[in-house]
């Protein structure tokens, strides 16, 4: 990726890398619960499912989103959640869908394979149970889960994860969502040895990640949402990295290498051209995003279950359209 700017950091930007570095260690799980497995950090996009013309689940497509993934240099990738439309899966779907990521990554070069996670979050413990069950033989890097009932009961909340995290030993991602306070995080970081991430959307974000980092030692990393508007700031108060949508997500990868490599401005540059994405995919919503795969070559169509208030109409085609057209000269592939 072309670029005329120096690579050079000033010592303004190297405090400013040393204290960043020094916020992230604070996640970090303590040595005497250490684990030996990679660290997950960097971009992690949530995959949008592919669905025939006629409605059917798209295996194939599903795995061509894999494969796309891996070429733009994403660290890890995540399916099935919200923007996955997960709601509207069913139980044969979701195993088969994880089945068909995993399945798919492992053919990948293991040099630069990116991780997998799975999410196994259901409306009820027992079927999100059955879900992890299915991941511990699968195999993925990690497991991730969103609350029951927007995570209101912290006591059920407690219940839930503790079971989740009993089914399946992989690394556990809770999503928060809500009012999810980051001491009931913690807490059940504390109980469920299992449990090492945060995916961060509940409140507001920047004062919630510099609470993490000021209290959160038993996490071993806490990951941003919303599709990041505020991203570098994000980082800047010791986020790992984002699960963003997958149709743009190597205009984050640029933007949080430079950032990782001191880079400031470039990764100020970069990420200029990624919000004018965002901006589209928060318009627009999953039938948006889904269009954005549909331009690059990875989508057949913008098939969708899940019925949000975003049209897709031809204006908001040709809105998108001009963004994809003016941005692609950053994309990797």
């Amino acid at each position: 990726m072309a670029s005329n700017l120096t690579n050079d950091t000033s010592r303004r930007d190297f405090l400013a890398i040393t204290g960043a570095a020094a916020c992230g260690a604070m996640f970090l799980r303590a040595a005497s619960g250490a684990t030996s497995e990679p660290r997950l950090q960097g971009i992690f996009p949530i995959m949008q499912t592919p669905f025939t013309d006629s409605g059917a689940l798209d295996l194939e497509t599903l795995a061509h989103e894999v494969q796309f993934l891996h070429r733009i240099g994403v660290q890890g990738m995540t399916w099935p959640q919200m923007a996955s439309e997960w709601p509207q899966l069913t139980f044969e779907e979701r195993l088969a869908g994880a089945e068909a990521v995993v399945r798919t990554n492992k053919n990948a070069d293991a040099s630069s394979r990116p991780a997998v996670v799975i999410g196994v979050q259901a409306n009820d413990t027992e079927t999100a149970v059955k879900y992890a069950r299915h991941a511990e033989k699968i195999g993925p890097d990690a497991i991730i889960a969103i609350p029951l009932n927007q995570g209101k009961d912290e006591v059920r909340q407690m219940e839930y994860y503790s079971a989740i995290g009993e089914a399946c030993s992989r690394p556990l991602i809770i999503q928060t969502v809500g009012q999810m306070s980051v001491d009931l995080v913690l807490r059940m970081a504390e109980k469920i040895p299992t449990l090492r991430y945060a995916k961060d959307e509940a409140g507001a974000t920047l004062p919630r990640l510099s609470e993490y980092a000021k209290r959160g030692q038993i996490l071993r990393g806490v990951f941003s949402g919303k599709h990041g508007p505020t991203f570098l700031d994000e980082l800047a108060r010791g986020a790992v990295g984002n699960m963003p949508a997958a149709g743009f997500a190597d205009l984050y990868v640029a933007s949080w290498k430079a950032w990782n490599a001191g880079q400031r401005e470039q990764a100020m540059d970069l990420f200029s051209k990624t919000l004018l994405l965002i901006m589209d995919a928060q318009a627009y919503g999953v039938p948006g995003q889904k269009y954005i795969l549909q331009l690059r070559g990875v989508f057949p169509n913008t098939k969708c279950r899940r019925e949000e208030g975003a049209v897709l109409d031809d204006q908001a085609r040709d809105s998108i359209r001009r963004t994809v057209d003016y941005t692609k000269r950053w994309f990797k592939a």
